[in-house]
């Protein structure tokens, strides 16, 4: 379990934790902010326009991850209020994956500009480049209740079906059993990691 983590590796415990409270908090904000531009006033209206992490990921959240390391977040929005229909649909869901995009090649630019600065920890700018463009790739799995099911089943009508089936309700589940996800998904974040910070380092 993830908690033992505390007692084995405790640096690593914190470094994880707060990074991805943050990751997760800038995320909202960032479908928050998204549908506030778009004519949606409800995150605003509800208190979720704040860095409160308790508010977007909720105290469950925040100890689940603490125990087995996952956790997830919400924004409350009302898609009936978007001015744009399914324009800001894909819009607003994009937002989050997107902030965590750019966060991803934010902490790779920093850990390139740092690289040979011994006072600026690089396992902390890689671990957050690692998580932030982990939770990208995640996020765009067209999975219900996963933004990437939001952005391509209003591209793909059709996949909205998926809701009423087994997917819909135990689509996470099964992703999470398949043999060897979490390692594929972190092999391929490492790889764009690795690429990017060696364009970098030889500039």
């Amino acid at each position: 379990m993830f908690l033992t983590t505390l007692v084995t590796h405790p640096i690593f415990f914190f470094r994880y934790i707060v990074i991805v409270v943050i990751s997760i908090c800038l995320h909202e904000l960032a479908h928050g902010f998204a549908a506030l531009s778009q004519g949606d006033d409800t995150p605003k209206k509800l208190g979720h326009i704040t860095l409160n992490p308790v508010v977007h990921m909720g105290v469950e959240s925040i100890i689940f991850l603490c125990l087995v390391g996952m956790s997830w977040g919400q924004m409350p929005v009302n898609p009936h209020k978007f001015r744009n229909g399914k324009f800001s649909d894909i819009l607003v869901s994009a937002a989050g994956p997107l902030c965590n995009l750019a966060l991803g090649f934010i902490f790779i630019v920093l850990l390139s500009f740092f690289y040979n600065w011994g006072f600026v920890s690089k396992d902390f700018l890689y671990l957050a480049a690692r998580i932030n463009l982990a939770q990208f790739i995640f996020n765009l799995l067209p999975i219900p209740p996963l933004d990437g099911f939001h952005i391509f089943s209003n591209i793909f009508p059709a996949l909205k079906q998926l809701e009423r089936t087994a997917m819909g309700a135990f689509g996470l589940m099964i992703v999470f059993l398949i043999p060897g996800f979490g390692a594929g998904l972190i092999a391929i974040v490492d790889l764009i990691i690795k690429s990017f910070l060696g364009i970098t380092l030889a500039f």
